[in-house]
């Protein structure tokens, strides 16, 4: 039974990396130049990304129970992900300062592929739809920190902690259209709601293509030559999943919801940390390296880790 789980959470996260390779054939055969990775990476954030939230929404059927957990998963992951991202940031605070990879490995040791790779996992391990409907609110609490101090640290700069950056984001229209859907048990119609699903859906398989491309562009001795990604995987891939762990074996949830942020916190580093290196053209090689090392890693650490779950 142990193997047979191992083996399923497994296979779920090989397939979603083997969406990488054709990104990585593009870039070697010259049909994709290195240029045009931003542009892939601006529909990813600001189309599919918002698309699937909407989705991860539209899954769940509004009780007021369920609003009261959701509102306590929010909470909950953001503040996991805040004390995290904050006690990494003061340890490395003096390197990321002058040298824009240590800012990078700081953020991409806390921000999980929650979204592009937790959603489809969920879907695979977690029978419970409403499973789906909380990794948009732990999605929601990611992207206000990708927004705010994730963007402060990645560019030094600190005018994207602000209340005006915390409130004028994609996050808070995606939020303006998901959330009073959501609340009114309003279902979008038919074709509309197939053209989210289908771009809510492609973040998964767009977000590895980026990951294959910016393969395609290194070397691997690359991928093990540089310690301090090693460090950071082992931060995001197994004291961040642990420290979940520990604190919601202490709180009165149902064990879905328990094991619900818990697979999210074993998500492997987001390949919104290679978005934003791109976006903000910091980084953007150490990005690569770090996503798809935790990715590689992640086909053992998270099948492992969820041997120590009740899902």
């Amino acid at each position: 039974m142990i193997c047979l789980q191992f083996l399923n959470t497994a296979v779920n996260v090989l397939v979603m990396l083997a969406y990488a390779a054709p990104g990585y054939v593009f870039i070697k055969r010259k049909m994709v130049e290195e240029e045009s990775i931003n542009a892939f990476a601006k529909v990813l954030l600001l189309i599919c990304q918002p698309c699937l939230s909407i989705y991860s929404f539209n899954k769940a059927d509004y009780t007021p129970e369920l609003g009261k957990q959701m509102l306590l998963f929010f909470i909950l992951g953001t503040l996991l992900q805040l004390v995290m991202l904050v006690l990494t940031y003061l340890a490395f605070r003096k390197k990321c300062k002058t040298d824009a990879s240590y800012s990078v490995c700081t953020i991409a040791g806390t921000l999980g592929n929650v979204g592009f790779l937790g959603v489809p996992l969920l879907e695979a391990l977690i029978e419970n739809k409403n499973a789906v409907a909380f990794s948009a609110v732990y999605i929601i609490g990611m992207n206000f920190i990708s927004w705010t101090v994730a963007s402060a640290i990645i560019t030094g700069d600190k005018k994207y902690i602000s209340l005006k950056k915390l409130i004028f984001n994609q996050v808070i229209l995606t939020l303006a259209i998901a959330l009073p859907l959501f609340l009114t048990k309003t279902k979008l119609p038919a074709v509309l709601d197939n053209s989210v699903t289908v771009l809510g859906k492609m973040t998964t398989p767009l977000s590895m293509l980026i990951l294959g491309m910016r393969l395609g562009l290194i070397e691997f001795k690359q991928l093990y030559s540089d310690r301090k990604v090693f460090f950071f995987v082992f931060l995001k891939l197994i004291v961040f999943p642990l420290f979940g762990m520990a604190v919601v074996s202490f709180l009165p949830l149902e064990p879905y919801i328990k094991a619900t942020l818990v697979i999210l916190c074993c998500c492997p580093t987001a390949s919104a940390v290679l978005s934003f290196a791109e976006m903000y053209n910091k980084g953007q090689k150490t990005a690569a390296n770090i996503v798809l090392v935790s990715t590689l890693l992640s086909v053992i650490t998270i099948p492992l880790l969820m041997l120590l779950v009740k899902v």
